[in-house]
């Protein structure tokens, strides 16, 4: 009897901590956040009162829609996730109609604790293969889709990957095996666009601070597109302005609120929300230095359990069809976009700093659950001013040693040449003339403050070197990657180790050459 006590109040105290772990008070979803009944229970999820899609559920409704549309349907597996589960990749493809179709990548569940990620790709992909509505799409569009990127993460519900990395501030210094798999399929798809979907917290440490009694997001969903200046300007301007566009008019058409992606931080003591993005370490940005358009889908759901779930998939569904659909009716527009784009600009950014100033935001109130205007300090990246500019090269050179950073450019789809024999060119080096180093780890790794000052020299680089051409698709993450004061680069990352007064076994050729 005793034991049977103990066993209940064990049980009782975690469901408490459980409820504890949803911040949503009631009112505020019924007031603002009414799941809606007219999802079909399609999905694992759905077709249960608790929990989320595991696994096994995974693969089963992955199998069943493959056997149903064998012409169309291939599921594979990509590699193995730190805990050794089989990450699949279902690509939908009707080879009936015509060749030439423009590709989409569609991902979800990076963050394992984002679950309405995954369902609503998973019911993006049932819609695709069994409504007739949508059937039309596959004439133009062929598709690549990972629905659950982080097995290992979304299984136990915690963002991170097993070793602890966050794979959506991974996608330069490719150090988690999950990031190496997924960009290698992605760089083989190579596809024209790009969505990952992902699900925000409404309730942010900052927000307690605010209002009388804090506040909560009232944004259904925010968008997180590039503003990085490496990306072309023709890139970032259909990416605005046609794609996320038609995902702004859907969500007014459906009554669902939205925003650009904004964020928290505290500068000098105060807080300031950062809206946009320009860094390459994660998906939004890395995916435009493809010259590919894209966006990420950032729905409110964060710790909300199965709170407005449905709500949720929906919003996450409209927004993937209505970027998909633009998708199907500009396809030779974004082609051609994507062609102009290739071609590589005079300067490289090598760092920008954000616009500061004072904008409206609308938030939920939770004293007066009431929704309002709130004065805020916006950073904004889209209105970012390059601060550090140098000339395109024609190459950069890389010294032989550096094989591992090679190997990260080439999953990242990045052509590189070998030297075959000795070769004497006329390059830039670059001299570390300025070196911190933060003792403090993010991403496991010591993060490398450094200017360097670029030396013309002649050289003799040996057999073996390497040839990074500027002229290629993905010539923006070569920036990105390799000018050392870019903010992701692996000399920032601390991958390439240095210090004061080294010379980087980096070289940029000129065009002189």
């Amino acid at each position: 009897m005793k034991v049977y006590f103990y066993i209940l109040v064990i049980l009782f105290s975690f469901l408490e901590l459980s409820a504890q772990l949803n911040p949503e008070p009631k009112k505020v979803t019924q007031l603002f956040f009414p799941d809606n009944e007219s999802i079909e229970n399609v999905t694992p999820a759905l077709q249960k009162k608790r929990g989320f899609t595991d696994y096994d559920e995974l693969m089963s409704f992955l199998n069943t829609e493959k056997s149903k549309h064998a012409d169309l349907v291939r599921v594979e597996f990509i590699g193995k996730s730190q805990k050794g589960y089989d990450i699949p990749i279902i690509y939908i493809h009707n080879q009936s109609s015509q060749k030439d179709k423009l590709k989409v990548w569609l991902q979800g569940g990076l963050h394992g604790n984002e679950p309405a990620s995954t369902e609503g790709v998973l019911y993006l992909i049932y819609q695709l293969l069994n409504n007739a509505d949508y059937s039309y799409l596959l004439d133009q569009l062929e598709f690549a889709i990972v629905p659950m990127a982080n097995i290992d993460g979304y299984l136990k519900l915690d963002r991170y990957a097993a070793n602890g990395l966050d794979l959506n501030r991974d996608q330069t210094k490719l150090m988690a095996p999950e990031s190496v798999i997924i960009k290698q399929a992605y760089s083989n798809f190579n596809p024209e666009v790009a969505l990952d979907f992902h699900e925000y917290n409404a309730y942010r440490r900052d927000f307690a601070k605010m209002g009388s009694f804090g506040i909560t997001s009232a944004y259904d969903v925010m968008f997180l597109y590039s503003s990085n200046l490496n990306v072309p300007d023709n890139i970032r301007t259909v990416i605005d302005t046609l794609f996320v566009e038609s995902a702004r008019k859907t969500m007014d058409n459906n009554n669902l609120r939205h925003h650009d992606y904004m964020s928290t931080g505290t500068y000098s003591g105060d807080i300031h929300f950062n809206m946009g993005s320009t860094n390459a370490r994660s998906s939004a940005t890395n995916f435009a230095l493809t010259n590919t358009i894209s966006a990420l889908i950032e729905v409110r759901g964060v710790n909300l359990g199965r709170n407005s779930f449905k709500r949720r998939i929906n919003t996450t569904f409209l927004v993937g069809m209505a970027c998909i659909e633009t998708a199907y009716n500009h396809a030779e527009l974004i082609k051609n976009t994507i062609q102009t784009a290739t071609q590589p600009a005079n300067n490289v950014t090598v760092t920008s700093k954000q616009k500061v100033y004072q904008k409206d935001i609308s938030v939920i109130d939770l004293d007066s659950y009431e929704l309002t205007d709130m004065t805020v300090t916006v950073r904004d990246s889209k209105q970012s001013a390059a601060t550090l500019i140098r000339d395109t090269p024609e190459a950069y050179i890389i010294l032989p040693e550096q094989k591992d950073l090679i190997e990260k450019l080439k999953v990242l789809g990045v052509a590189v040449e070998t030297l075959e024999a000795p070769t004497v060119l006329t390059v830039e080096s670059y001299l570390v003339s300025s070196y911190s180093r933060d003792e403090t780890t993010y991403e496991k790794m010591n993060l490398q403050t450094v200017e360097a000052t670029v030396v013309e020299k002649e050289m003799t680089f040996p057999a073996g070197s390497f040839k990074i051409s500027t002229h290629q698709k993905n010539v923006g993450l070569v920036y990105e990657i390799l000018e050392p004061e870019a903010p992701n680069s692996v000399v920032s990352f601390g991958v390439l180790k240095t210090e004061l007064n080294q010379e980087l076994p980096i070289y940029r050729l000129s065009k002189t050459n």
